[in-house]
């Protein structure tokens, strides 16, 4: 049977940190940001760690 392949758009998305955690982008920090204020854009530019389910589901996805 072949190995399971890595998830190559959730691999350019997020970074694994030393000790396990997955960490990511917030969402709403692409455009559009004159409409926010300054403290929202502040943390939006933040990274944040994955919730502990959606980061089991995350690192089968990328392989591990």
């Amino acid at each position: 049977m072949p190995k399971q392949k890595s998830h190559k758009g959730l691999k350019k998305r997020v970074k694994l940190t030393a000790s396990g955690k997955v960490k990511h982008k917030r969402a709403c920090g692409g455009h559009l940001m004159s409409g926010k204020n300054a403290k929202r854009r502040r943390r939006i530019a933040t990274s944040a760690n994955m919730t502990s389910t959606m980061a089991k589901r995350a690192k089968i996805m990328l392989g591990g």
